[in-house]
């Protein structure tokens, strides 16, 4: 189910077999040349959309879209959050979900910069329970797309030269598959971009002019996206089920 897509006395049903909702979330930032600036909350949303179409125990909240993107703010298009921010609005969405009776309320995420500020909203949220010596009403869990059991692997393999990790051709191949009608091309120059640190926004543009981190995006097919998704699906599934069964201690 798409709960943007259900009325909410169908939640209300649901909830009666399940306590699980999965969040995509990621970021709208730049990709290079070629690739979409919603590519991080793209592949999550894609993935969990997917899992929810091969099985009816999943339940897919909205698409938090916008998140940890400010190195990426001399490119054109760009949308971030302050940490501060991005932290209170994640709380928000917790506390609204929890609210409703959701006990597993699971984070998949598209953008490696959001992982710090996701696990310091959860220690946020948590400590409003811990300072008030209650047992929080829900657990919270983060999972990048790309850690689901098996994907990496497969990437490695589709990609033996050329991921990178900035417009890697993993993430532009599934955008590919899900949405054909945009793939665009370019001769990329280096074939594979340099690498190095990330700092502000400036010194980002500088080091990656063309807004790549070690990747060769021109890898990418939409065949290889479809691959990635089918095996990302499944491993949601089954990481949601087992968070779904975690017994919490009495």
């Amino acid at each position: 189910m798409l709960l943007a897509l259900s009325t909410w006395s169908e939640i209300e049903t649901f909830l009666q077999t399940s306590k699980t909702v999965v969040v995509p979330i990621g970021s709208n930032e730049q990709h290079g040349p070629t690739g979409l600036l919603g590519t991080d909350w793209l592949c999550p949303e894609i993935i969990s959309h997917e899992a929810q179409k091969l099985s009816d125990t999943v339940l897919v909240a909205p698409t938090f879209n916008i998140g940890m993107a400010q190195h990426h703010l001399a490119f054109p298009g760009t949308i971030f959050l302050r940490p501060s921010t991005f932290i209170a609005a994640i709380g928000d969405w917790v506390r609204s979900l929890g609210a409703h009776g959701f006990e597993r309320i699971y984070f998949l995420n598209g953008h490696g910069g959001n992982v710090a500020s996701i696990e310091a909203a959860f220690s946020e949220i948590y400590a409003d329970y811990s300072f008030r010596g209650a047992h929080a009403p829900f657990a919270l869990k983060l999972k990048n797309w790309w850690d689901l059991a098996g994907v990496m692997a497969l990437a490695n393999r589709q990609f033996p030269v050329g991921h990178g990790s900035h417009a890697t051709p993993s993430e532009i191949a599934v955008t590919q598959w899900a949405y054909p009608e945009t793939i665009k091309t370019t001769a990329y120059e280096p074939k594979i971009a340099p690498t190095g640190p990330i700092r502000e926004a400036l010194d980002f543009r500088a080091r990656y002019p063309d807004g790549r981190m070690g990747s060769d995006p021109a890898l990418a097919t939409p065949e290889k996206g479809g691959e990635l998704v089918a095996m990302a699906a499944k491993a949601l599934i089954e990481d949601l089920a087992a968070f779904s069964a975690e017994k919490a201690p009495q």
